[in-house]
């Protein structure tokens, strides 16, 4: 999407250039075309994220309403989602802006190749941040929008200001940010927060480090290189395999609560069962590989890391399909 302005994988005196380059490059971003201009402040909201999060979001709001619930209602929610994420998203660019420039997976970021500039993040990360509030306040409901604010503060203060950079628990607390578009969604419905939306809360709270853990596993070069203490940085890969083999059995057993619960039928569960069964079998294969011994490409981490973005989609998906099969 951008030009790479910046070695994506600087080393000893090198860090310094790069970080010095990184800087200059953000300071003068007018060179660009606005076409380019424009794609550098999408990219800055992390639109393939966002995706995720309006998967858990949608379909939350068809079980709330046992049905379809009003579309203009779900247009508005999702904006204002989009919003909310984009802004803490560019917050987060904005803030680690000095670690990117030396990862090789981040080094194309638009704070980094000097598309867009540090200023210029901050004020459109702070807007969105303002505007996404109103619009779920004025358009959702003041709860929508008390969540959603919290979510956001929640990811740039205590994730990526607080924790990030000083534990490697960062990734586990931080996730429930992510969290919250289940909370949305629910309230956005029915304007209050019920045992449901708390168990599809816990749901994504568990699944969210087996499904990262894999990709920095594959990435843990660049989180060592800039002292971001990831799990897989300081532990072994068997001890990280088997931190995913137990928050994955946590997670499929929290999916299955809905079911006793009374808040959906024979649908869900089943695609629960299968889905999560499946996640169970890459899970104990990456730790039966790391027990063994595999590292590089014979450890296959990242099986687990994109069978969590599928499993995720079908159990969300079962979620809104559910109320119509009762």
């Amino acid at each position: 999407m951008c030009v790479t302005a910046v070695d994506s994988r600087p080393a000893g005196g090198d860090i310094s250039r790069a970080r010095g380059a990184a800087g200059e490059l953000a300071e003068n971003p007018g060179h660009r075309s606005f076409g380019s201009r424009v794609m550098g402040f999408v990219a800055l909201t992390k639109p393939r994220i966002i995706e995720l999060l309006l998967i858990t979001t949608v379909p939350v709001m068809f079980l709330a309403e046992q049905g379809v619930p009003d579309l203009w209602l779900v247009l508005a929610t999702c904006i204002g989602g989009y919003l909310s994420a984009g802004g803490a998203n560019a917050l987060n660019m904005y803030i680690d802006r000095d670690i990117d420039a030396l990862m090789a997976r981040t080094s194309q970021r638009p704070l980094v190749t000097g598309l867009v500039s540090p200023r210029e993040g901050l004020v459109f990360g702070l807007v969105l941040a303002v505007v996404s509030t109103l619009w779920f306040g004025l358009l959702v409901n003041w709860l929508s929008a008390a969540l959603s604010l919290g979510a956001l503060l929640f990811y740039v203060v205590v994730y990526t200001m607080m924790l990030k950079r000083r534990t490697a628990q960062n990734i586990v607390w931080g996730g429930i940010a992510g969290c919250m578009p289940v909370f949305i969604g629910w309230s956005s419905v029915t304007g209050s927060v019920s045992w449901a939306a708390v168990v599809l809360f816990l749901v994504i709270f568990f699944w969210t480090p087996p499904h990262y853990w894999p990709l920095s596993m594959k990435v843990k070069d660049d989180y060592a290189r800039v002292g971001v203490p990831m799990l897989p940085v300081i532990a072994t890969n068997q001890v990280v395999a088997r931190q995913i083999v137990v928050y994955s059995w946590v997670m499929v057993a929290v999916s299955l609560a809905l079911w006793p619960l009374g808040y959906v039928g024979w649908f869900y569960p089943v695609v629960a069962i299968l889905a999560g069964g499946w996640w169970l079998k890459e899970a104990h294969g990456l730790r039966a590989r790391a027990k063994a011994g595999a590292t590089g490409a014979q450890l296959k981490e990242m099986r687990l890391f994109h069978w969590s973005i599928t499993y995720v989609s079908l159990v969300f998906l079962a979620i809104a399909v559910d109320p119509f099969l009762r």
